[in-house]
């Protein structure tokens, strides 16, 4: 597993440089480290494209970002670059290429040896034998990454089973991985159809930070890049301080919260025991914790909803502090309701398996 990172996209065809290069900074500032560059559509000679492109990836590589271009064969012709000599797309000074068409496995594995070390990314959101098939050529599989695509179309991203298939075929040989979420504020794409440039269907209007926990808690993506610009300082900053490594819930608090509930909520590392159930997650360290901390009943007459989060009461005996997440709706009068997880982020109950480590934050 790799180090996870957050990316941005930037269209420099249909932007202008200083806007670009204020929101790198700005990235730059809540520790975003990739760039993704469309080069789907180019204006104007070789010569003005490349000193176009260079000048807003010399911005980035200046700040510690890594940027790859997204290309198609078209702009192979339109520029007449050879696949045998990538030495265009060193001169941009990036660090690799995204082929968004695929070509025959041959061709990627002996481009995946080109003598600038050039990463060569290829599209994930297809669920073919691509991947085996550039393998067996003997590919060069350090300077192979896999990046899904993203969908202008409102209704025409990716389901979430298909993602998973999609996504698992990357896995499997341990491949750096991409995918991409939506700015709700950003109106900029390689399109002039923008509708969120996200990789899941399900993802499109959620809260940024939300679609980033769900691509990460899926384990089956190395970096987060949000696909459509500008997104706002407020989602820069939301998504590079959720936790990257685990689900880091959302809980609102009922007004009647104690301290020792908010202690029993905030503190521990949670985990799911190992011997799961259907009807809650239990995280069952804390009554051992505080055990001998008392803890009156209080909002624990009514019926518990999916994503409430309960913490066991002075009439609960042994199991008195120990929090659970409500999976299937239950009463219990020796259960208090501490809180429930924000509704945007019921999604992520689904991953937290037998052993899961989770958190919950205020």
């Amino acid at each position: 597993m790799t180090m996870r990172k957050l990316g941005l996209s930037i269209y420099p065809d249909h932007s202008d440089f200083e806007k670009n290069k204020a929101y790198l900074e700005l990235g730059h500032k809540y520790g975003f480290s990739r760039i993704f560059m469309s080069m789907l559509e180019v204006q104007g000679s070789v010569e003005e494209t490349k000193a176009k492109y260079q000048k807003i990836v010399d911005v980035g590589n200046k700040l510690g970002y890594q940027t790859i271009i997204d290309v198609s064969p078209r702009i192979f012709d339109q520029l007449h670059i050879s696949y045998d000599d990538l030495e265009f797309f060193h001169d941009l000074h990036v660090a690799g290429i995204r082929l968004d068409q695929g070509f025959d496995g041959a061709t990627e594995a002996m481009l995946s040896y080109n003598k600038y070390g050039l990463i060569i990314e290829l599209n994930m959101s297809n669920n073919v034998d691509y991947l085996n098939n550039i393998i067996s050529y003997q590919a060069n599989t350090s300077h192979i990454y896999g990046c899904h695509n993203f969908y202008p179309q409102v209704g025409t991203a990716l389901p979430y089973d298909f993602f998973m298939k999609c996504s698992e075929r990357f896995r499997k040989f341990n491949i750096h991985t991409a995918a991409f979420v939506a700015s709700q504020v950003g109106n900029m794409g390689p399109w002039n159809v923008n509708d969120g440039l996200p990789t899941l269907e399900m993802d499109r209007r959620l809260p940024i930070e939300v679609q980033t926990k769900h691509l990460f808690a899926s384990n089956m993506i190395d970096d987060v890049i949000i696909g459509n610009a500008y997104a706002s300082e407020e989602e820069l900053k939301a998504m590079s301080s959720l936790n990257r490594y685990q689900v880091e819930f959302h809980i609102n608090f009922v007004p009647d919260v104690n301290e020792i509930e908010k202690t029993v909520a905030l503190t521990p590392q949670h985990f799911r025991r190992g011997d799961m159930n259907n009807l809650v997650i239990r995280s069952t360290m804390p009554r051992v914790t505080y055990k001998e901390v008392p803890n009156k009943p209080h909002d624990n007459e009514q019926e518990f909803q999916r994503g409430d989060v309960l913490v066991g009461n002075d009439g609960f005996g042994i199991y008195k502090n120990e929090l659970q997440i409500v999976l299937q709706p239950h009463s219990e009068a020796r259960k208090n309701k501490i809180g429930s997880i924000s509704p945007d982020e019921l999604i992520l109950l689904d991953f937290i398996k037998p052993w899961s480590k989770f958190k919950f934050s205020e």
